[in-house]
C-alpha cells in the first residue's frame, strides 16, 4: 500500500487496490491457531512460526537490463538476473494464489501493468526478512535470496547524475523500469526526489551491509558504496534542513524528516542503526542517524489522558492524525537509542509503547487510522508488526517486562485475537491475509507487504519463546473497553445550532467524525447520550480549533456538564479556537481532542456542551478511567490501562488462581506480582497498566 493510498484510507473507505479488496474465503487450517498451554517454566517449546514458503512463492527472476543510463548493480555482466517479489497475490477458490502486479494491465502483449510487477518498497523489506532469517536461523537459502534481492534493489537506485542515490519505485516483469506509474506516486518520476522507497532502501542496505560484512566482504563493500550514495542524496534533501522547524496548525514540528513523515524516516533509522553498529567508523552515518532519530522523537505527542496518549505521530503536517501503517517509530527509536546511548530517544519509544499502545489495544487493536477518532478500523499486518517489533525491541533494550507482555497480546492478533475472531496466519504454509476490514470480514489475498511484515513478526516471536508461548495461548478477544465516540450531530440541539455536512469527511489532515459537525452560536447547547454501561470516564471533546479566516470563525469557550441521575456534574471547559499558524498543515481545520479535567461518573447518561461565542463541535471521545483488554484461549490475559495521573483501584471479576502485575508508564514492573484466587482488587499506577494472567 503506497502513501497516496494511505490518505484515502483515512477517510474510512475501503481501498480498491488488490491489498484491500475484501475476498472472504474459508477459514485458515487449524494449524494456523495452535493452542499450547499457558506459558510456564515447564511449558515445552512452542512450534517454529517462521515459514518463508509463501514469500518464496512470490519471488521471481528479473532481467537486469544492460545499457540503462544510471542503473547498474553488483556483478551485472556475470549475473544478468536478480530476484524480486510480485507485489500482490490473489487467492483463488481452491486456496492457491495468483501473483499479480499493481494496477490494470496496460500492454497485454508485454504483460505490463499500470504500475508494475515489482516495487522497491517490497524488494527492500523482503531483503530484510531474508537477512534476519539468515542471521537468526543460519538458513542458506535466505542468504541467497537476500543477495539477489539486494542486487535487484541496487539496480533500481540511480547511480549517477543529479538524482544519484534516489530510487525508481516500479519495475515490469521483463526488467523495464517504470518511473512514472499510473496513478502517479509522489515524487513523480519516482526517482526525482527522496521518498518512502529511498528510506526503505537505506533500511535494506544497512541490514545488508551488517549481514554480509564478514560473510562476503566484496559484496558488503558494494552495499556500503550504495549506502553512501543513498545518504549523500538524503543529505542534499531532508538532512540539509536539519535544525529547522515548521508550524502545523500552531504546533511546532521538525522540518527535516524524509518527505515530512516519521514513517519512512523510521525505516531509514532502522537501516542506519544496523549499519552504524557494523561500521562504527562512519561518523557521517552516525550523525545522520542521530539527526533523523531526533526528528522522529520530535513528533511525540500528548501524554497521560491527553490525545494521542504519548504516541509518536507519523506526519509532520497533521498533528491530529495517527496511522498504524508504517508506524515503525518505536522500534526505530529503540534501535537508535541503543547505538547512540540516548536515554531520551528510548523514553519517547517506551512512552508510545507502554501508554499509547496499551490504550490502542484496549480500544480494539491497531486500527489503520485515528483521525483523531478511530475512523479507519481496517487492520493489517504492517500495523500489527510495527507494534510487535517495537514492543519486543524495547523490552529487550530496557528489560521492561510489561512491554513483553503487551507484545504477546498484540502478536495474538495473528492467531485469532483480532476483530474477525479467526486465525490470519498459517505457520504450516506461511500464508497470511491482506487485512481485516472494518466490517470484520477478512481479505484472504496474501501479497508481498502483508507476507513480509507477518514473517518479520514471526521471526521476532521465534527469537522470544516466552512471548511466543503467550501469543499462541491467546486466540480470542473477550473484552475491549477503550475509547468510544459520541457524535455531536446526533445530539439534542437548542438555540442557534445546526448540523453541517461538509462535501468530504476528510479535511486534508483529519476526519470530521461521522462526516458532519454542529455549528453552534452563543448560548446554544448540544446534549449527547453516553454509551450504555460505561464505567467512570474522561471526556475529550473535539472541536475545530483552527479559525478559517471568516466572520464565523470559532471564538470563546464551551462549558461541559454531565447528567448523573438528578445531579449535574461540572466537567470543565474547552477552547473554541486555538490561535496558531496553519503553516505546512493542508487545512485550517484543527480537530484536536481536549481533555476535560473532571471525570464523568458511571451513573452519567448524557453530557451537555454550552457554547460561549461560536464553535464547530464534531464529537466527544469517551475514555474509561481504566480501559480493559481481555484475551482468552488456553491461557488468559487481562490488561487494565490507567488513563489518568492518579492511582486507581480496579476490581477483578476473576475465577480461579490469577497473578496481577503492575507496570508503570514505561512498562517497568512496580512491586511484586500479586497472587489472587478469584475476585479481588488491584491498583493501576498513574499512566501505567496492570496485567492479570491465569488459565
Amino acid at each position: 500500500m503506497k502513501r497516496n493510498r494511505l490518505l484515502a484510507a483515512a477517510t474510512g473507505a475501503l481501498l480498491a487496490s488488490a491489498a484491500f479488496v475484501p475476498a472472504v474465503g474459508a477459514a485458515l487450517p487449524a494449524s494456523a491457531a495452535p493452542a499450547p498451554a499457558a506459558p510456564t517454566s515447564a511449558t515445552p517449546a512452542a512450534p517454529t512460526l517462521t515459514n518463508l514458503a509463501h514469500l518464496d512463492f512470490l519471488l521471481d527472476d528479473v532481467p537486469l537490463l544492460g545499457g540503462v543510463v544510471g542503473h547498474s548493480t553488483y556483478n551485472q555482466s556475470g549475473e544478468p538476473t536478480a530476484r524480486a517479489p510480485w507485489v500482490y497475490a490473489n487467492r483463488n477458490a481452491d486456496g492457491s494464489f495468483t501473483r499479480v502486479g499493481g494496477g490494470p494491465i496496460t500492454d497485454a502483449a508485454k504483460g505490463w501493468y499500470a504500475q508494475g510487477s515489482f516495487d522497491a518498497d517490497d524488494i527492500s523489506r523482503a531483503a530484510v526478512v531474508y537477512l534476519r532469517d539468515w542471521k537468526q536461523n543460519g538458513t542458506a537459502s535466505s542468504r541467497a535470496s537476500a543477495y539477489e534481492l539486494l542486487r535487484e534493489l541496487a539496480y533500481l537506485q540511480v547511480d549517477s547524475g543529479p538524482n544519484a542515490g534516489n530510487v525508481v519505485l516500479w519495475q515490469q516483469h521483463d526488467g523495464t523500469l517504470n518511473p512514472s506509474a499510473i496513478p502517479a506516486e509522489q515524487p513523480d518520476p519516482s526517482d526525482s526526489a527522496e521518498s518512502f522507497w529511498l528510506a526503505r532502501t537505506v533500511w535494506a542496505l544497512g541490514e545488508g551491509y551488517a549481514g554480509f560484512r564478514d560473510a562476503d566482504p566484496a559484496f558488503a563493500s558494494f552495499l556500503q558504496q550504495r549506502m553512501s550514495l543513498a545518504l549523500r542524496s538524503l543529505e542534499r534533501q531532508s538532512l540539509a534542513k536539519y535544525g529547522t522547524t515548521d508550524q502545523a496548525n500552531g504546533v511546532t514540528v521538525p522540518g527535516w524528516l524524509i518527505v515530512n513523515s516519521a514513517s519512512p524516516t523510521a525505516e531509514a533509522v532502522l537501516g542506519l542503526s544496523a549499519y552504524s553498529a557494523a561500521a562504527p567508523r562512519d561518523a557521517q552515518a552516525r550523525t545522520d542517524l542521530q539527526r533523523y532519530a531526533q526528528g522522529i522523537a520530535g513528533l511525540s505527542s500528548g501524554g497521560v489522558g491527553q490525545w494521542p496518549f504519548g504516541a509518536l505521530l507519523p506526519e509532520a503536517n497533521s498533528p491530529t492524525f495517527w496511522h498504524a501503517w508504517g508506524a515503525m517509530q518505536p522500534a526505530a527509536l529503540t534501535a537508535a537509542a541503543t547505538q547512540l546511548h540516548d536515554a531520551g530517544l528510548q523514553k519517547a519509544a517506551s512512552t508510545d509503547l507502554a501508554q499509547f499502545t496499551a490504550q490502542l489495544l484496549a480500544t480494539g487493536g491497531p486500527d489503520n487510522g485515528w483521525t483523531p477518532t478511530p475512523a479507519d478500523q481496517t487492520q493489517i499486518a504492517y500495523g500489527v508488526d510495527s507494534r510487535v517489533e517495537g514492543l519486543v525491541a524495547a523490552s529487550d533494550a530496557t528489560h521492561a517486562a510489561g512491554l513483553a507482555t503487551l507484545a504477546g497480546a498484540q502478536a495474538a492478533w495473528y492467531f485469532g485475537a483480532n476483530p474477525a475472531g479467526t486465525a490470519v496466519y498459517d505457520p504450516a504454509t506461511g500464508v497470511c491475509v491482506d487485512g481485516i476490514n472494518s466490517d470484520r470480514s477478512v481479505n484472504r489475498n496474501c501479497g508481498a507487504e502483508s507476507t513480509i511484515h507477518t514473517e518479520l513478526s514471526m521471526l521476532a516471536l521465534d527469537a522470544h519463546p516466552a512471548i511466543k508461548r503467550l501469543a499462541l495461548s491467546l486466540t480470542h478477544t473477550s473484552a475491549t473497553d477503550g475509547l468510544q465516540v459520541v457524535e455531536a450531530e446526533k445530539g439534542a440541539l437548542t438555540g442557534s445550532a445546526s448540523v453541517v455536512t461538509p462535501p468530504s469527511a476528510w479535511t486534508g489532515s483529519a476526519n470530521w467524525s461521522g462526516g458532519a459537525y454542529v455549528a453552534a452560536a452563543n448560548g446554544a447547547t448540544v446534549t449527547m447520550t453516553l454509551p450504555a454501561g460505561h464505567p467512570d470516564v474522561r471526556i475529550l471533546p473535539i472541536a475545530d480549533l483552527g479559525p478559517d479566516g471568516t466572520a464565523t470563525s470559532g471564538s470563546g469557550t464551551t462549558s461541559w456538564t454531565a447528567r448523573a441521575g438528578h445531579r449535574t456534574v461540572p466537567l470543565g471547559s474547552t477552547q473554541n479556537v486555538r490561535p496558531g499558524a496553519q503553516g505546512i498543515a493542508p487545512t485550517t481545520v484543527f480537530l484536536l481532542p481536549q481533555t476535560l479535567p473532571a471525570t464523568a461518573p458511571a451513573t452519567a447518561t448524557t453530557v451537555t456542551a454550552t457554547v460561549h461565542g461560536t464553535a464547530r463541535l464534531d464529537a466527544v471521545l469517551v475514555q474509561p478511567v481504566v480501559s480493559h483488554l481481555g484475551l482468552t484461549g488456553t491461557g488468559r490475559l487481562d490488561v487494565y490501562v490507567n488513563g489518568t495521573s492518579a492511582t486507581v483501584p480496579q476490581h477483578l471479576n476473576a475465577t480461579g488462581p490469577v497473578v496481577a502485575t503492575r507496570y508503570d508508564g514505561a512498562g517497568r514492573q512496580v512491586g511484586a506480582p500479586i497472587p489472587l484466587n478469584g475476585n479481588g482488587t488491584v491498583t493501576v499506577v498513574p499512566g501505567g497498566f496492570t496485567t492479570v494472567m491465569g488459565r
